[in-house]
């Protein structure tokens, strides 16, 4: 394909049928996904998607760029190699709650605090879709599924906060369906390391509605969308977050007339690590659920510091691979038969 060939959406789809079932929100999302590819100036033959096991890991099908789908869990260790082994490539980790938080979970965690410079893409439906609806790690305590005829009584986990504890650089969260989704993956491509984007998705079948006090049309004022150096606000600006400075927690102030700073509603600064932990773990009801970019703090990338490594140790070296396979102890084995 010709360098200067200015790509469309259309370029990134392929002709395999998409299987996923009717209204699920994984369509949303490939199709948010496939808009973004041109604007970001991603090309099919630079670009890489990893995913593991789940629904959402069909994703590397329907993209009509290289892909790898991989085993369970499993698919931020290939998305490493992959990197280590063409740091130009831009890779993009596709995984679910299940995927990616259970049997996924330690790898999840390397990949992030070792800031690996890729994009992690988690759709969190609360649920196991592929496998008829058992609880997952992030379904809430009193969740009916197969696997729990009477009620989890698991705490959940919270992908957010797991990823600000893993010491991911750049954490964000988005709606399957919602217009903002696409600026919020490029932003994470813009970051230069790991970037780690929870994408509430909707499973019609198994979880259905389960997101809707927040991402149905007449709950859109519980929805909490940043922005770098902006006010808090929410509710149509009715409402605000500000800071109990006495007890080190958020609360929620009203807003009257639009005068957030008397309120003492708060700015929003990615790179307060403190805050955005606030905000990954607020409980809803209460408070909004935080969308858009929560936290962002750019540090040197695990490839790049590989890279520089190889480069320093090769300097004034000559690649000899049969003095490296002879250096040290070395020995003839005789090949004339024994007797016994």
């Amino acid at each position: 394909m010709n360098e200067m060939t200015k790509l469309t959406a259309k370029d990134f789809a392929t002709d395999q049928e998409v299987r996923w079932c009717p209204g699920c929100g994984d369509y949303a999302v490939l199709k948010a996904v496939q808009r973004t590819m041109p604007e970001i100036g991603a090309r099919p033959e630079s670009t890489v998607f990893v995913s593991g096991i789940g629904c959402s890991s069909r994703f590397p099908y329907y993209m009509e760029t290289y892909g790898f789908h991989t085993i369970h869990g499993r698919a931020p260790t290939f998305a490493t190699g992959i990197k280590l082994a063409n740091p130009g490539l831009d890779v993009w980790i596709i995984t679910g709650d299940g995927d990616a938080l259970s049997i996924g979970g330690n790898h999840t965690m390397h990949l992030l605090r070792r800031n690996l410079d890729c994009q992690v893409l988690l759709f969190n439906n609360e649920i196991y879709g592929l496998t008829k609806g058992q609880y997952s790690p992030t379904s809430r305590v009193g969740t009916r599924s197969p696997s729990t005829p009477f009620g989890s009584v698991d705490r959940p986990a919270s992908p957010c906060a797991f990823a600000l504890g893993s010491g991911a650089r750049f954490v964000a969260r988005g709606i399957d369906v919602h217009k903002n989704l696409p600026e919020v993956l490029k932003a994470a491509h813009r970051h230069k390391g790991a970037s780690f984007v929870e994408i509430y998705q909707n499973c019609i079948v198994y979880n259905d509605d389960v997101f809707a006090p927040f991402t149905a049309k007449e709950n859109a004022g519980n929805q909490l969308w940043l922005g770098a150096d902006q006010p808090m606000l929410f509710a149509n600006g009715a409402k605000g977050l500000a800071l109990d400075a006495e007890a080190l927690t958020l609360k929620v102030v009203e807003v009257e007339g639009g005068d957030w700073e008397a309120a003492g509603v708060i700015v929003h600064n990615p790179r307060n690590r403190s805050i955005a932990h606030m905000l990954v773990e607020m409980p809803f009801g209460i408070f909004p659920t935080a969308l858009g970019v929560i936290y962002e703090d750019p540090a040197p990338t695990f490839e790049s510091a590989v890279v520089e490594q190889n480069r320093t140790a090769s300097l004034g070296k000559n690649a000899d691979l049969q003095a490296l396979v002879s250096k040290g102890q070395t020995w003839m084995v005789n090949s004339e038969p024994h007797s016994i």
